[in-house]
């Protein structure tokens, strides 16, 4: 009990760390609140006529099909962000300190995580305002968006814990691209345009075994009120999660060790 309380005392102070430099330094939290309300424009309102397609059968319009996606990018990109400051810590010495201070260290991470979910709901609101003010029909219950909410932050902690582990390896912002193509190219090979059934091709078959796929098409289903793939979206989404915890505790024992 003693350790975890540690723990939780150290991963409160990165948080609180964390969220007063997102605050403080705008250079830091307006390109993840940017992006998000861009794609959101650009996709609902640049390519509304998709729904016009045959086939395309999104009860609740195009604009609420385009946002469940958005909004899942942004709680990635809070994520991938979020390890752009680690890495930024490192280059000025600030985490070596921290490393240094913290007696439980495995707390750093899960203040890493808890930062990450603070920015996203800033994010997460912005981009909820953005697409009620554009339309956006919300048909599903209070059970329903609680549901899409945790997929989000559930992606959100997975995002992060990838970025950070390649932060702990790399200690420099040069990593950057690194932390986000792959995050990128993941979101952007699930159904992003058209649902899965309209798509054809290598695209298709890529999709189709996307875990991504599987957290997008449950929270489309459930903004719409019609859940699906409930079991195998959070089981992904905490696949996932697990496997990159391992990632990013790998990654802070290789640190522990250089300190």
């Amino acid at each position: 009990m003693t350790a975890l309380r540690g723990s939780l005392h150290v991963a409160l102070a990165v948080f609180r760390r964390y969220m007063l430099t997102a605050i403080k330094n705008p250079a830091l939290f307006i390109p993840a609140m940017l992006f998000p309300l861009l794609f959101l424009v650009s996709f609902a309102g640049g390519l509304s006529r998709v729904a016009d397609v045959p086939g395309f059968d999104f009860p609740s319009g195009y604009t609420s099909f385009q946002f469940v996606f958005v909004f899942l990018q942004s709680a990635a990109f809070g994520g991938v962000f979020t390890g752009f400051a680690v890495a930024f810590d490192f280059e000025n010495g600030f985490a070596r300190r921290l490393l240094l201070a913290a007696p439980h260290r495995s707390g750093l991470v899960l203040g890493y995580v808890l930062s990450a979910i603070g920015r996203f709901a800033l994010t997460g609101v912005a981009v909820t305002v953005a697409g009620l003010v554009g339309g956006m029909r919300i048909d599903g219950s209070g059970v329903d968006l609680v549901g899409l909410l945790g997929l989000a932050i559930i992606l959100n902690a997975a995002a992060t814990l990838w970025a950070v582990g390649i932060a702990l390896r790399a200690k420099t912002v040069q990593a950057g691209p690194v932390m986000q193509i792959p995050i990128f190219l993941v979101l952007f090979l699930a159904p992003v345009y058209v649902p899965l059934d309209l798509l054809t091709g290598w695209i298709e078959a890529v999709a189709s075994w996307n875990p991504l796929t599987a957290i997008v098409e449950a929270g489309r289903g459930f903004i719409s009120g019609q859940p699906t793939s409930v079991a195998l979206s959070f089981g992904c989404a905490v696949g996932l999660t697990a496997v990159l915890t391992a990632w990013a505790m790998t990654g802070l024992r290789r640190v522990e060790r250089g300190v």
